[in-house]
């Protein structure tokens, strides 16, 4: 259904944020083009770029080392990668659920099946390791999983992973993959924990990430992955054999934002706390919409099922609400296609202007 003709539509559907190109990567890029040409990259990526991204992991208590990582054009090609070169056809990717919309397509194009392992808003999306326990098939390869969850705004905590990989080592035969593209936009006390950073005597863990969302590279299509040696090569050999090194120009923009990571994080931090709250205080004007507060990425993701047609089934009515919030002037992302009907998933990182005026065409509907 198009949006009313005299309104311009507002989207909180982008996965993107409206940042500014942080101030030390615009510096590094214009020294870069004044010393032309610029440096020839293995396919594995820059070793600097490499080396800078095992220390940021190093410091959090992971042993990484640079031929661990391998650095992509963007982060979905980065799960692709992975996916192609770990699974084979049969293989099972259990997915915890709600989950990133774009994970299920990237699944079947790497010849897996996908099973989904609901997580529930009743108990904020807590991981239960006996329902983890119980998941697991002799098909299952590979266990994925998003933290801080896009799109719930949940961030998985030290405890609750442990607790999860105590069940994932007793199955040698399982890999776990944590995408953690968000894992420098927090409001909680603690860090976000990173996978890398808990023991690994099997060789299981894979952790994929970015710049685009944290480091606010928008528009340079990098990315990169970290995995046991042995992977990372065959990935090396996969991304040489299909394509070739990201643009070096990118990696070096990636470089100066490695470095900058914590003055970068703490710009887009202050930078959002004003329209986190204007969000958050919408939705509690919405009864039971938002029983927990997101912790991580610039998401809400209210529950909105009170305001779905009865006559209707769940995804036909979640995609009717929708429609609704798009006659008015809003674009969302659907929440069933997150595993979620009658959710949808907000995005505060807009302009401040955009998303007050979003607000208040929202209220219009939702009464």
């Amino acid at each position: 259904m198009p949006a009313s003709s005299d309104l311009n539509l507002i989207s909180l559907a982008s996965g993107y944020g409206s940042f500014s190109l942080p101030e030390p990567v615009a510096q590094q890029v214009q020294r870069a083009l004044t010393r032309l040409p610029l440096p020839t990259s293995p396919a594995e990526g820059l070793p600097e770029l490499r080396q800078a991204l095992a220390h940021r992991y190093q410091a959090q208590a992971a042993t990484v080392v640079p031929g661990d990582i391998v650095v992509t054009p963007g982060t979905k090609a980065a799960l692709f990668l992975l996916l192609a070169t770990v699974l084979r056809p049969g293989d099972e990717v259990l997915l915890l659920s709600p989950n990133w919309f774009g994970f299920a397509e990237l699944i079947r194009q790497a010849g897996a099946t996908l099973r989904e392992l609901p997580l529930h808003p009743a108990d904020n999306y807590q991981i239960s390791p006996d329902a983890v326990q119980a998941a697991i098939g002799p098909r299952t390869r590979l266990l994925l999983f998003t933290n801080p969850n896009n799109p719930t705004g949940r961030v998985y905590t030290r405890p609750e992973l442990a607790a999860l990989l105590a069940v994932t080592q007793q199955h040698p035969q399982l890999l776990v993959l944590a995408d953690e593209i968000y894992d420098g936009i927090r409001f909680g006390p603690e860090p976000v924990p990173t996978l890398l950073s808990f023991p690994d005597p099997l060789g299981q863990h894979l952790v994929v990430n970015g710049f685009s969302k944290s480091l606010a590279l928008l528009g340079w299509n990098i990315g990169y992955l970290v995995a046991p040696s042995a992977v990372a090569q065959a990935c090396t050999a996969r991304q040489f054999a299909t394509g070739g090194a990201v643009a070096a120009l990118s990696q070096l923009a990636a470089l100066a934002a490695t470095e900058a990571t914590t003055d970068i994080t703490q710009e887009l931090h202050t930078g959002l706390l004003t329209n986190r709250q204007l969000l958050l205080d919408f939705l509690a004007t919405l009864p039971g919409a938002l029983p927990a507060l997101p912790l991580g990425t610039y998401y809400a993701f209210p529950d909105l099922r009170a305001f779905l047609d009865p006559a209707l089934a769940p995804e036909q009515a979640s995609a009717d609400l929708v429609a609704r919030l798009h006659a008015a002037g809003v674009a969302v992302v659907d929440g069933a296609t997150c595993g979620a009907p009658g959710f949808v998933r907000l995005s505060y990182a807009v302009p401040e202007a955009e998303l007050r005026e979003a607000i208040r065409r929202m209220a219009q509907v939702l009464r």
